[in-house]
């Protein structure tokens, strides 16, 4: 129970990562403000919580939402009375897609869910955090930080290495008030956002690589669990990650090491 008496945030946290976290800090003690944009879906999370001792509260927000992110965050003060830790995981893939063919509308898509939600995410955090400091972790990717041939996936890319860099800046910045930023960056993980990426004309923009979709060095054919994720997260939010802030962990097995 590492985390008892703490408040966590999680974004994304209807499926995959997120719900695994949310789930790993409550069962650590944490109370959770599980937050998606799909209600439903995050408040069955949030009853999984319950049902099994914990304590959660739904929110309903669009991470990209400024009136909503602000919202959901001074709900979850309210209903707990502070923030101790943030996971800003909720991201999307987006379009896949050659340059030239890419939307300036799904781009702005990509940029905006997966960077401005970062942002908004940690600004209305941060006045919380400040209290008596705390842990913020970012769910970037291996894509943009150490691949690069994932075809057509130049947005999210992008917005992927501008999490590390966020999270570097901010490291520095917050340190006096002893926040600790760190970013995990997940290879390929058994999750269902893959089924949510829109690819287009993609064989455009590939380069051979000489595993592109091979085999995971550590792990073979299989993928690594949103669990294994969570436990990263859990140490990184925790006391005994005390002394680590600025620094991308990746998770995957060895996978982006490979190309």
């Amino acid at each position: 129970m590492e985390l008892q008496g703490k408040v966590a945030l999680v974004t994304g946290a209807g499926s995959g990562i997120g719900k695994a976290a949310a789930l790993r800090f409550a069962r650590e003690g944490a109370m959770v403000g599980v937050l998606s944009h799909t209600e439903d879906e995050i408040r069955k999370v949030a009853q999984e919580i319950e049902q099994a001792g914990g304590k959660a509260i739904p929110l309903v927000a669009d991470v990209a939402s400024e009136a909503e992110m602000q919202k959901a965050v001074a709900d979850l003060v309210q209903a707990y009375g502070r923030l101790d830790i943030v996971f800003a995981n909720a991201g999307i893939n987006g379009v896949w897609a050659p340059i030239d063919e890419l939307q300036p509308a799904e781009w702005d898509r990509t940029i905006n869910t997966n960077l401005r939600g970062t942002y908004l995410t940690i600004h209305y955090a941060v006045p919380h955090l400040k209290t008596a400091g705390g842990s913020i972790v970012i769910t970037a990717s291996i894509n943009g930080t150490r691949t690069f041939t994932s075809a057509g996936a130049t947005a999210y890319s992008a917005t992927k290495a501008a999490q590390v860099a966020m999270a570097q800046m901010l490291a520095v910045e917050l340190a006096k008030h002893k926040i600790r930023v760190n970013v995990v960056c997940p290879g390929r993980i058994g999750t269902q956002i893959a089924e949510n990426t829109d690819k287009r004309n993609t064989e455009e923009a590939e380069v051979p690589a000489e595993y592109p979709a091979g085999p995971i060095p550590l792990t073979g054919e299989e993928p690594g669990t949103s669990e294994e994720v969570a436990d990263l997260v859990l140490f990184l939010a925790s006391d005994r990650a005390r002394h680590i802030t600025g620094t991308p962990v990746w998770i995957d097995g060895a996978q982006s090491l490979l190309v």
